[in-house]
């Protein structure tokens, strides 16, 4: 049999209309990122810190790819090892699995929390076109390992990303490339399999529908326990750090938010009725959301706050994850609401006191992931449905209104043990890189910035893409000069 006759439309376990859903909602996500979340981070920084945060969200993206797919033995052809005899030692190591983040996450059980880091064949035609399943949680779906693995990816990716929202404008580069794969390694893959690959959270019951512990908790724990060991920005950033382009922020803010149909409209791996349920939901929780924020703007600080907007927007998004195809539509209001509220006092009253500001978690991923992300799942426990758990094949019955309020016990234990994974686990590994490279740059590239870590700056406004104004180029180049051929006090002010 060929190829081709193994693996086509009419496959049989292949569901076509499925795998295309799960292809589309894995781009929306993957978007989220890249650009999302870069021209996101870009424009809501300071200027001298654009380049920056975009680039560590644009190394995250690319590094935790690689370490996601697994390079096995036997996807090595056999006749390239004969053929190379005295490279058996480099084919050796190249089975020894560079790359097993998925497989931790997702594969056979190793330990309760664990998945074994074993032969995935994702890198080989076979094993890609194969079906995908989760052993652990013995679920067979209706599409291909590669489909899986990729849409997989795209969350983890999008927790790295998250984190580094904390960390902007004084993290050293090179530790930010050190601590990514280590975090997903080391942290991820245990929230992941534990909760979704078929580990104990899963075995118990424990709702997360898209991710509101496995990405938002897990992240925002991580972000500001990090921003602890890393310390805070220079003063001067943090008493001055005014937003420089907000409509690019925008624009990364609508690409979170209509991305945001995949993030959460892609997890009931099938294009069924629930993955509409799930859209309807994210969207209507995200409106509640952004126009409570707004509201709670304007009653205290007397205006409306589009920077406020965009964080009740991400708290909304956030809120509702993890029972996003679990609760029904009023649910979801009750939640978007709940998501305006909490995490607007968490971030403007608690944030505010002396104890958190000792703390610089730069873009607040602290109050809007890991806050909004444990009372999204927290509400999951009181609001889901008995129709949403069935439908989404939850071991669930429901929440606190179907008469289960084990259920929000149960959520509570999910969150307390991703909170203490992230806790633990993010400081040891920081420490770790610190001995071997600085976690923070020199006091002199963070007076300057982008400049001065990667030798590029966000902006260039004059001539030919020049940073100064050349006086010599410009035709009305003798009525800017002074008398004597000084600029003026105001030409002085553009070219610094």
């Amino acid at each position: 049999m060929s190829m081709s006759d193994g693996w086509n439309a009419s496959t049989p376990w292949l569901d076509t209309g499925d795998n295309a859903w799960q292809l589309t909602t894995a781009t929306f996500v993957g978007l989220q990122s890249v650009p999302g979340l870069m021209v996101f981070y870009a424009g809501v920084v300071k200027k001298k810190w654009a380049v920056n945060s975009a680039f560590m969200a644009f190394y995250a993206f690319a590094a935790v790819l690689l370490c996601w797919v697994t390079i096995s033995y036997s996807s090595i052809p056999l006749s390239l090892i004969l053929l190379f005899p005295s490279c058996s030692s480099v084919f050796s190591i190249l089975g020894t699995q560079v790359c097993w983040a998925y497989e931790m996450s997702f594969g056979q059980q190793w330990a309760p929390f664990l998945g074994k880091p074993g032969a995935v064949s994702t890198l080989s035609i076979r094993g890609a076109l194969g079906q995908a399943i989760i052993p652990a949680s013995n679920t067979d779906l209706a599409f291909p390992m590669a489909t899986m693995a990729y849409f997989q990816f795209v969350f983890a990716a999008i927790t790295l990303v998250l984190i580094a929202g904390s960390f902007i404008g004084r993290m050293n580069f090179t530790a930010w490339m050190i601590f990514v794969p280590l975090w997903l390694t080391f942290s991820y893959t245990v929230n992941c399999f534990s909760i979704w690959g078929g580990g104990w959270l899963f075995q118990m019951g424990v709702l997360d529908y898209s991710g509101g512990y496995v990405i938002h908790l897990a992240a925002g724990s991580a972000a500001f326990t990090g921003a602890w060991v890393i310390g805070p920005r220079l003063k001067q950033d943090r008493d001055d750090f005014e937003p420089n382009n907000i409509p690019l922020m925008l624009t990364g803010a609508g690409l979170l938010w209509l991305g945001w149909n995949g993030f959460n409209g892609g997890d009931p791996f099938n294009a069924g009725a629930d993955a509409g349920v799930a859209v309807l939901n994210t969207n209507v929780a995200t409106a509640a959301s952004l126009i409570t924020w707004m509201v709670l703007d304007i009653i205290f600080f007397k205006k409306p706050s589009i920077i406020g907007a965009c964080q009740g927007m991400i708290t909304g998004l956030v809120v509702i994850t993890p029972g996003a195809g679990l609760v029904a539509g009023w649910g979801a209001i009750v939640m978007g609401i709940a998501s305006g509220s909490i995490p607007w006092i968490s971030m403007n009253v608690l944030g505010k006191t002396k104890w958190f500001m000792q703390i610089d978690d730069t873009l607040g991923v602290f109050h809007t992931h890991a806050v909004a992300g444990l009372l999204g799942g927290l509400l999951t426990g009181i609001f889901a449905t008995t129709e949403g758990c069935l439908a989404f094949a939850a071991l669930s019955t429901g929440g606190g209104i179907t008469g289960n309020w084990h259920q929000l016990y149960l959520q509570f234990i999910g969150g307390l043990f991703v909170i203490a994974v992230n806790v633990v686990v993010t400081p040891i590994l920081l420490f770790g890189i610190g001995l071997v490279v600085p976690l923070r740059m020199s006091e002199a590239d963070l007076l300057i910035g982008d400049a001065a870590c990667h030798g590029e700056d966000a902006y260039a406004f004059y001539h030919d893409g020049a940073k100064e104004i050349d006086l010599s180029r410009t035709a009305s180049a003798g009525s800017l000069l002074n008398v004597g051929g000084q600029a003026p006090p105001e030409i002085t002010a553009l070219k610094g």
